[in-house]
């Protein structure tokens, strides 16, 4: 395959840089078109929505094996860790965060640097799962982003400079923000990580012009919610579904990627595990931990919820994206919905106004805490000899009997954002077949101090594959195609209307897939391991693919027996570009390139 680059001298990425076009900038009516705005890529999951479908199609099933990189950039230092992020475009320009808390301003067509911001994080720091970013949000002419200390900060999409900085919550206690904010209607909306330090967790929206906040939403039940300063009802009832203090310490985290649709009016967050994970602590089912919470953006109050997992003992975190979609029931009627791919392992779908469950189906291998989810009542039927222990005697610390869950606290799906097409009505998701030793042990809570109650051990439990990029059919359950992968699957998927799905591997590779079919039509070794999102653009009538690489997030850090089946994967840190070749050799790049310099 030819692989051709053009490198811009510093004096012309400058020319580049104040050449650009000056533009009003991102409007709400911008945000409103969803994945039909095809020249940039303005959310983070192309469309408020989360669909990660583009209806481009100039590449596709026919060509696809023709495409070629147009540029690469590289983050550069030794801040290579975990890249999980998904680029935004708009105006000509690429904004991409990285590790440790930086976001970069690309030439969207060269590649070109044209700024970039670092933010100082202090020492003491407490992220769960790497020092990862997934991800900014675009408005007017600002880029926003949160950084590993808890701050969001504002940018000039042109220069790099702070507009705005405001402090989430304390780093010191646990606190920190790692996913892409989410902009509906001039607000930004934002959650927070640190669950396994016993944070509360929270919606927030704020005024995306000046970061002033507006609204914000406890996920834990018995928590104040407050609007314009004033106080705007408490999240549930107090000590309905906890015992004694443990709500002020829940957990329930909102470190995942929000979605949004304009015709409920909802936002869609998913929440994290109760605090800590030892259950026996904390009877009841933990509102609303591990679970779908749905907020009116006007109101900033719950609408409804939907718990994956009741009373969690196994770190099943529900803060999977919440993708919604048209779905046809049995008799024949189009509902407007919601599919999420839980980290229990199995796939929800429900009335997205109302909540109902609709369906609910298995979508990993040998799922052992739960025979199934009871579509009557909505809750799972749980396995009870695979629930861990209590401790024997918390006076001594001696830890309660282990049991060997599947899928592993990982997840049958983590971070990594799956796609939904409207051409096929599948969901592609990036799932993972593994399980887990997972015993209690006693704990206490105490401020900037890991509260887990719990060990663990991740071990494979198929000998030919760790992750399955499968085609999920929402109505049927059924997988319609599969295709095994060595290593988990960390990255995530898009769908485009040329009948392709785009998918990273730890291994290295952005592969492209036919999506009715699952047969591998393209592939790249980006040098390191991809576990970010891919996305498609279009600009001057060509159309784009870009995708994040480097090799990092949880898995090494928390995987266990897995960890050490990858541990010669390769890290490193850049951003990959894309697009059809057009048939110029290597000689035409370069006498343009000449000409553009002079």
């Amino acid at each position: 395959m030819s692989r051709q680059f053009r490198f811009v001298p510093a004096a012309l990425a400058l020319a580049v840089a104040t050449a650009l076009p000056a533009h009003a900038g991102v409007t709400d009516a911008d945000l409103q078109k969803g994945n039909t705005y095809t020249s940039g890529v303005l959310s983070a999951g192309i469309g408020s929505e989360g669909q990660r479908y583009s209806p481009l199609a100039k590449v596709n099933t026919g060509n696809v094996a023709r495409l070629v990189p147009a540029w690469s950039f590289s983050f550069g230092g030794e801040k290579q860790r975990g890249q999980e992020s998904q680029p935004m475009v708009y105006n000509g320009k690429m904004f991409v965060t990285g590790s440790y808390s930086r976001l970069f301003a690309i030439d969207a067509k060269t590649g070109a640097q044209l700024w970039k911001y670092e933010h100082r994080l202090p020492d003491g720091i407490m992220p769960c799962c790497d020092v990862v970013n997934r991800g900014a949000a675009l408005y007017d002419n600002l880029v926003i982003f949160g950084t590993l200390d808890a701050h969001l900060i504002a940018l000039n999409q042109d220069t790099g400079k702070v507009v705005w900085d405001q402090k989430l919550d304390d780093y010191k206690s646990g606190h920190s923000y790692t996913a892409a904010p989410l902009l509906v209607k001039g607000l930004v909306l934002t959650g927070i990580s640190g669950g396994e330090f016993g944070v509360v967790g929270r919606v927030d929206a704020r005024d995306a012009k000046t970061g002033k906040l507006v609204w914000t939403r406890p996920t834990v039940e018995g928590h104040m919610g407050y609007m314009d300063g004033k106080e705007n009802g408490i999240s549930g009832e107090t000590n309905k579904s906890w015992p004694g203090d443990l709500w002020k310490t829940g957990g329930a985290s909102t470190w995942g990627n929000f979605t949004y649709d304009p015709k409920t009016n909802l936002v869609y967050a998913g929440t994290g595990n109760p605090a800590p994970w030892n259950s026996h602590l904390r009877e009841g089912d933990n509102l609303y931990s591990s679970s779908t919470v749905a907020i009116d953006v006007d109101t900033g109050k719950i609408v409804w919820s939907y718990q994956n997992t009741p009373h969690d003992g196994w770190d099943f975190d529900g803060v999977n994206e919440f993708i919604t979609f048209d779905y046809k029931t049995a008799d024949g009627k189009t509902v407007r919905a919601g599919g999420k791919a839980d980290r229990n392992g199995f796939f929800f779908v429900n009335d997205a106004t109302t909540g109902k469950l609709l369906n609910a189906f298995p979508f990993v291998n040998g799922i052992t805490w739960a025979k199934g989810i009871n579509l009557d009542t909505g809750r799972p039927e749980y396995v009870a000899d695979n629930r861990p222990g209590a401790p024997n005697d918390a006076a001594e610390g001696k830890k309660g009997n282990s049991v060997f869950a599947v899928p592993s606290f990982l997840g049958g799906k983590n971070q990594q954002p799956m796609a939904y097409s409207p051409d096929t009505n599948l969901f592609y998701v990036p799932a993972n077949d593994w399980g887990m030793e997972i015993w209690n042990e006693p704990i206490g809570y105490k401020k900037g101090a890991a509260y887990l109650g719990a060990g663990f051990t991740i071990k494979t439990i198929s000998d030919n594959h760790i992750g399955a990029l499968r085609a999920m059919n929402p109505a049927t359950g059924k997988v319609e195609w599969e295709i095994p992968n060595n290593a988990p699957l960390w990255g995530g998927v898009l769908a485009t209307h040329g009948g392709l799905v785009f998918y990273g591997t730890p291994e290295g590779f952005l592969k492209a897939v036919d999506a009715k079919s699952g047969k591998e039509l393209w592939k790249f070794q980006t040098g390191t391991g991809v576990v970010a999102p891919p996305v498609a653009w279009e600009e001057n009538g060509e159309e784009y693919i870009a995708v994040v690489s480097g090799w990092g997030g949880a898995v090494p850090l928390w995987g266990g027996d897995v960890a050490k089946k990858v541990n010669f994967l390769n890290q490193g840190g850049s951003v990959w570009v894309f697009k059809l070749f057009n048939g110029q050799t290597t000689a035409d790049a370069g006498a343009d390139t000449a000409a553009a310099s002079h």
